[in-house]
């Protein structure tokens, strides 16, 4: 049994990713960004061991999700699926940030960087990444016109290009990215052609499976092409770098 976080597991895939891993026995901690959210989760997941409440868009929330997180104890997982979608308008957060920045690649960063090493981290990410651009000198969108999906997009290349930097900078744990396709979720919208019920199970299986490699990107099980950029140390560390000037926290080691 390990023990696991799924942040953004109050709805849509996370709570999915949540409920299968309680289903196989494993001892779950949800996250949800407001305690009402949390209340909530927990109904629909009653056997889960907890939730940890905390807005992503806020570092300093998101710092304090961390510090939840290590008090309740070590994690051998992690699950960073937490994130808004492609059709958002650009909002500011409380930081200053532009939020799906703040959100989907920021707040992942954070986390990783706070929480006390698992043995495992996966990061959401999606086939959109692949379009995705590494304009680290305007990630809040101020030069740029803004557009929701290129947005959505950039922060899904980030996330992959973190997890490709975790698994580099940190051998002992098993970094990997997931693409669970576009899937009529509350974000994917009623008419995503996915087959919903597969969206979760890659997560869950590079969760939980006996043995599984990291520094991948995968799609229903399996190794998926990625954006040449992720796999670029120069690029990673540049991304890191920025990361961890904005949030004040470097990246451990």
């Amino acid at each position: 049994m390990a023990r696991i976080l799924v942040t953004g597991s109050a709805d849509g895939l996370g709570r999915m990713v949540a409920g299968e891993l309680i289903g196989q026995g494993h001892e779950v901690v949800l996250h949800a960004r407001n305690e009402r959210r949390g209340d909530d989760a927990l109904g629909a997941l009653p056997k889960a061991a907890g939730v940890l409440v905390g807005d992503l868009s806020s570092i300093a929330e998101t710092r304090d999700v961390a510090r939840q997180a290590n008090e309740s104890g070590r994690f051998d997982v992690v699950v960073h699926n937490a994130a808004v979608g492609y059709q958002e308008s650009r909002i500011e957060t409380v930081d200053g940030l532009e939020h799906v920045f703040a959100i989907n690649a920021l707040a992942p960063y954070l986390l990783t960087a706070l929480i006390e090493r698992p043995e495992r981290l996966v990061y959401l990410s999606s086939g959109m990444h692949e379009s995705g651009d590494v304009v680290l000198d305007d990630l809040q969108w101020v030069r740029r016109r803004w557009s929701g999906s290129r947005a959505y997009s950039d922060s899904k290349l980030h996330d992959v290009i973190l997890a490709f930097a975790v698994a580099r900078l940190w051998p002992g744990v098993l970094s990997n990215a997931v693409d669970p396709g576009w899937v009529a979720t509350k974000m994917g919208g009623r008419g995503a052609p996915g087959d919903l019920n597969q969206a979760h199970l890659t997560q869950v299986w590079l969760a939980t499976a006996p043995t599984t490699p990291s520094g991948g990107y995968y799609y229903h099980l399996r190794p998926h092409a990625t954006h040449p950029a992720a796999s670029d140390s120069e690029v990673q560390g540049a991304f890191l770098e920025v990361c961890g000037s904005l949030t004040g926290v470097p990246f451990p080691g």
